[in-house]
């Protein structure tokens, strides 16, 4: 399992620091905290949102900052629904793979308009936003990719999977411009190796440009894991095609 490095979490300042304008407005529509930059570029940015899982907060992905390209402005976001047992939800739900209809509708139009806030208010890249999502937050990245596509640069979905019987409409014919990188741990006991599969099997049927990944590891991420997202992340922040 990837180490938290709990410096990268301390380090992590309010967004209203990070504003370039004192004269923007900072997004409102979901509490979030950006990593310090590592590039000293004045901007635009490509950025990369971080999107956590049931019961945790905008911190939990955060340690992954090392590991990633030091030109993205990397934002992490909480999801807006408390969870009874600590911390944060996207939505609730019965059974894997059915999230309850109002909750996961309400928190889409939340995350979208967070985007479009982040897209107006940060010195980012609009051509260049790429979603992380672990668990229910590579749900919500795909969700959100698959019904606003051109928006999207690039999607990383970890250990999740595709809301496909949800009341979205998924923009199939228009995800050319959008790619995406799927990782799934074949002893994963929460969301099972099958859901990963299904996921990657409608994928590719709708002409996706997909990779997908396995690896022998629960629900969590793994240093393989985070080292071929990366290297993804990079190749793809570049503009070149993957291998």
């Amino acid at each position: 399992m990837i180490p938290r490095d709990p410096l990268s979490v301390r380090q992590v300042t309010s967004p209203c620091s990070q504003r370039q304008d004192p004269m923007q407005k900072t997004p409102s529509a979901l509490v979030h905290k950006i990593a310090p930059l590592a590039s000293s570029t004045r901007g635009p940015h490509p950025a990369l949102v971080l999107v956590h899982g049931r019961g945790t907060t905008e911190d939990d992905l955060l340690g992954l900052v090392p590991y990633l390209d030091p030109r993205f402005l990397v934002v992490s976001v909480r999801a807006p629904l408390r969870f009874a047992s600590g911390g944060y939800t996207w939505y609730n739900l019965a059974t894997v793979g059915e999230p309850e209809p109002e909750g996961f509708l309400e928190s889409h139009a939340r995350f979208g308009q967070f985007l479009e806030e982040m897209r107006s208010s940060y010195p980012v890249d609009p051509q260049r936003i790429f979603l992380l999502g672990f668990s229910m937050g590579s749900v919500m990245s795909l969700a959100l990719a698959l019904s606003r596509p051109s928006e999207i640069r690039g999607v990383v979905a970890h250990s999740g999977y595709l809301p496909e019987h949800s009341a979205l409409d998924f923009q199939w014919e228009r995800l050319g411009g959008c790619r995406f990188y799927m990782a799934h741990g074949t002893l994963d006991p929460v969301i099972p190796i099958r859901f990963g599969r299904r996921a990657q099997a409608i994928l590719t049927d709708q002409g996706a440009d997909l990779t997908y990944r396995e690896y022998p590891i629960g629900h969590t991420v793994s240093e393989e894991s985070i080292g071929d997202i990366a290297w993804w992340l990079t190749e793809n922040l570049d503009g070149q095609s993957k291998s």
